[in-house]
């Protein structure tokens, strides 16, 4: 069963009122991952003199559930800061399990990562999912731990300096949900037995907000030792520029050699 955004769960915590500073420390003694928010984040939760909490989203089915709380405070610059707290019971044993994120995305990550369904649109609120409705996908995505996916293929690149994806992308696919791997075919400019050391695949990426991106691999064995060498790319044209340029300097080696 779903639960709408307005629904009277109250958030797992006791009644009583409490100051902003209790508030806090009692999501940080529960939260299994708070050695993981940033020391900025924690320091100006030191100024806060109000907070809330609200039920972000929710799902129960099967003896199964998980909640996302909202929780935000007023600081003393008038700035508003929000923590998303993940609940839920999938663990072994059923005991509920608490997370904190300091971002929305690096909640719904963890979320996606979950044996549950995302939640239907509810109040009028869409699920960050939900595509325009003229905008279909370019691929077949299947959710499967695709951050960490991204993260493992930009981890076991082996670019030269300076031709590698920056931060930027690194950050972009901390929001990955889904994913699909396919081999890339087509303007095959490399001659001989060259061409055949290659390898050219294409992993696109499904954001939570909708959109998509991509990573090149180039897989080949033009090593001194033959040994399998990745390298990762953030458009077709560098992936299939770095394979000529490779290629290039492989068969001038050749020659030298002979």
């Amino acid at each position: 069963m779903s639960v709408p955004y307005d629904t009277a769960y109250e958030p797992p915590e006791s009644p009583e009122p409490h100051s902003p500073e209790e508030h806090l420390e009692r999501l940080l003694g529960r939260a299994l991952n708070s050695f993981d928010l940033p020391d900025e984040v924690l320091t100006r939760l030191g100024s806060a003199l109000a907070h809330d909490t609200s039920l972000h989203s929710a799902h129960h089915s099967s003896g199964l559930h998980r909640e996302t709380f909202r929780h935000t405070w007023l600081l003393a610059d008038a700035s508003v800061l929000t923590l998303w707290e993940l609940v839920h019971n999938t663990a072994p044993g059923s005991a509920p399990t608490h997370e904190l994120y300091a971002d929305e995305e690096e909640a719904g990550v963890a979320t996606s990562r979950l044996p549950l369904p995302p939640d239907p649109p509810a109040c009028g609120r869409p699920v960050v999912l939900q595509l325009p409705a003229d905008t279909e996908p370019r691929h077949a995505y299947v959710p499967d731990d695709s951050a960490d996916h991204a993260r493992r293929l930009l981890r076991r690149a082996e670019n030269p300096d300076g031709d590698r994806p920056g931060k930027s992308v690194a950050r972009l696919l901390r929001a990955a949900f889904a994913h699909q791997i396919t081999q890339a075919f087509g303007r095959p400019r490399l001659a001989g037995e060259v061409r055949m050391c290659f390898s050219l695949y294409e992993h696109a990426f499904l954001l939570f907000d909708g959109g998509e991106t991509s990573l090149w691999e180039v897989e080949h064995t033009l090593t001194p030792d033959g040994r399998h060498m990745c390298e990762v790319y953030d458009t077709e044209e560098a992936a299939r520029a770095a394979m000529e340029r490779r290629a290039r300097a492989w068969t001038r080696e050749g020659r030298t050699r002979g």
